[in-house]
């Protein structure tokens, strides 16, 4: 098994309602690279999955939004969930954490409709990227350029469309951070 991120910490911003696979499996893949990953959330304990609209597994939070510090961290997974994007796009802290993340020029990984808290924290603007296609007018009314493509990989921002895009989404991601083009906190 190979480690060629040991060192790596990366942060999935979560709430109840999010997409099971979009969640699971790419902390999965980044945990079997060797990375640390932490589900941050607004409340301890545990959270809610869903598989389309169907209840699935609950997900342990590591730490909430008052505890975390993006610079701890280099690279965000958003997942998305109808349910867990519409809410986590209201919270404050998770907004400034997306944009700590987005500032420093680390990887600002979304799945589906992830994409939701980027536009709300203002930070999409200039930049191509993927999603459901139902968050196509929302990513061009926040100055963003919308293509239907199963990753988009355009500056930090690593993009992609729904569950079935997970394998490449997970390959790219972790290709990004195995390059260590964002290296913020000296890690590698």
């Amino acid at each position: 098994m190979s480690k060629e991120l040991a060192g790596c910490k990366v942060a999935v911003l979560a709430m109840d309602g999010f997409e099971q696979a979009e969640l699971v499996e790419p902390k999965q893949a980044l945990a079997e690279a060797g990375a640390e990953v932490h589900v941050i959330s607004v409340k301890p304990g545990k959270i809610q999955g869903f598989k389309r609209v169907d209840k699935g597994s609950k997900v342990n939070v590591d730490t909430t939004f008052d505890d975390a510090t993006p610079d701890d961290y280099d690279a965000v997974v958003l997942p998305g969930g109808v349910v867990n994007s519409d809410a986590i796009r209201q919270i404050p802290e998770a907004q400034h954490f997306v944009r700590a993340i987005d500032e420093a020029g680390k990887p600002v990984a979304v799945i589906c409709h992830g994409g939701w808290l980027p536009i709300s924290a203002g930070i999409v603007a200039g930049h191509t990227m993927t999603s459901w296609p139902t968050l196509q007018d929302d990513i061009r009314n926040a100055g963003g350029t919308w293509v239907d493509e199963q990753v988009v990989e355009d500056g930090n921002f690593i993009t992609s469309r729904k569950p079935d895009d997970i394998p490449a989404f997970n390959r790219a991601l972790i290709a990004r951070l195995t390059n260590g083009t964002h290296h913020a906190r000296g890690v590698f």
